[in-house]
């Protein structure tokens, strides 16, 4: 016979296991909603060490099938189902590049090795020449586990993309992962998003503002100067909208106009 005790505890034990699953649940949502790096460490906005579980550094796509700073209901595409194919090689490969944003919180000049990265650069150089950029918002700061700004997306909420992906590039740059299977991406890198996946890099791409550690999965192919370096930790001391470590920026950030050009 079961007394009020035990049944209280009992219904007790019920309700927990039922927020627990809704909150997996809620979380598993999420991870898939999320695109900028997807599936980084498990540091912790959740507990603040070494690896950050749920904010991933993914790529969206144009297409209504877009994924979000970690990954939506539905991914970018793969190399294979992009609606786009990635644009003509016409950049000099032995050259070095500038990508200058103009930004409603500072300008940031942004240089970029072709030799290193002959795609990456291609792709940003074709998406500029073509406004791509203009007027569009970094939608995305994280302040804890991960210190980045996101930026590159036309629509401005993680789900955007140019229709096409590039391959990955560089990703030895920065040395051989360690025991957690990261590697630093030092202060002053710029890096592409993507959705976790080889090779599904499109437009949206990350400004790291400290060092910040991170799989070798992204590709670098940029570093701010100090002056854009500087406009980035300004808007990152502003914190994120809500007072959240993972969201849109306060100070919001728009690219007024983004070109590139040969150095």
């Amino acid at each position: 016979m079961v007394n009020s005790d035990q049944r209280r505890r009992q219904l007790a034990r019920e309700k927990f296991e039922r927020q627990q699953q809704r909150r997996a649940e809620a979380r598993k949502k999420a991870k898939r909603r999320n695109v900028i790096i997807a599936s980084v460490l498990a540091v912790v906005v959740l507990a603040g060490a070494a690896a950050y579980a749920s904010v991933g550094l993914s790529d969206g796509d144009s297409s209504d099938k877009a994924a979000t700073p970690e990954s939506s209901d539905s991914a970018s595409p793969s190399p294979s189902e992009s609606s786009e194919p990635e644009p003509k090689m016409t950049i000099d490969k032995n050259a070095t590049y500038t990508m200058a944003l103009k930004t409603s919180q500072g300008d940031i000049s942004i240089a970029m090795d072709a030799k290193k990265t002959p795609h990456t650069v291609n792709s940003f150089k074709a998406l500029a020449d073509k406004k791509y950029f203009d007027n569009t918002k970094c939608h995305r700061l994280t302040t804890e586990g991960i210190f980045v700004l996101q930026c590159g997306d036309p629509k401005g909420d993680g789900t955007g993309g140019p229709g096409y992906t590039i391959e990955d590039e560089n990703l030895t740059a920065l040395g051989k992962a360690g025991a957690d299977g990261s590697v630093t991406f030092p202060a002053g890198t710029v890096a592409m998003a993507n959705t976790g996946q080889p090779h599904t890099g499109g437009s949206q791409f990350f400004l790291v503002y400290k060092d910040t550690k991170l799989p070798p999965s992204y590709t670098p192919f940029g570093t701010m100067d100090d002056a854009g370096l500087k406009a980035v930790e300004a808007v990152a001391k502003a914190g994120v909208d809500g007072g959240t470590g993972d969201g849109a920026p306060k100070k919001t950030v728009t690219v007024e106009k983004g070109t590139v050009d040969k150095a």
